[in-house]
């Protein structure tokens, strides 16, 4: 179980610096109301439609809207997930790997900030995975399911 939890863990951690920047720019993207969206007017109008799809561009653009709300939704649960762990980490040395770590660096650029190897680096990390995992009692996060139910969503 604890393994599920590390590997969970380690798994949002490589992808929580894309994800936050995901958030921002999808929430941005969203906030205009599909300006320049209109139903089809004149011949276009009269032209027969395809079986089981609907023509209209203003729900279609609403279901896309929709699709992209829910997958902010998961990035935020990820990142809240993380965020929720941060203060088990009472380090210092592993604050400082774990707080580049979600700025998006690289294990050898925090090895020539920190000046330690990249596989220093590496165990430091470890050691940040090990203890947010035995904070989570082997729940994802969310609704405090189990990690076991949810390996897909990693």
């Amino acid at each position: 179980m604890k393994e599920a939890a590390s590997k969970h863990i380690e798994s949002i951690l490589k992808d929580y610096h894309w994800m936050m920047n995901s958030i921002k720019i999808l929430r941005d993207s969203l906030k205009d109301a599909g300006e320049g969206l209109t139903a089809q007017y004149g011949d276009e109008s009269a032209m027969p439609k395809a079986q089981g799809t609907t023509s209209d561009p203003i729900y279609k653009e609403t279901v896309r809207r929709e699709k992209r709300y829910r997958k902010i939704a998961q990035y935020e649960d990820k990142v809240k997930f993380i965020q929720d762990l941060i203060p088990a980490i009472d380090n210092d040395r592993e604050g400082e790997v774990l707080h580049w770590l979600l700025e998006g660096k690289s294990y050898r650029w925090i090895g020539m900030h920190m000046g330690l190897s990249s596989s220093h680096i590496k165990r430091l990390r470890d050691s940040v995975v090990t203890k947010m995992a035995k904070e989570t009692n082997g729940t994802n996060g969310t609704n405090d399911t189990k990690l076991i139910n949810h390996k897909s969503a990693c």
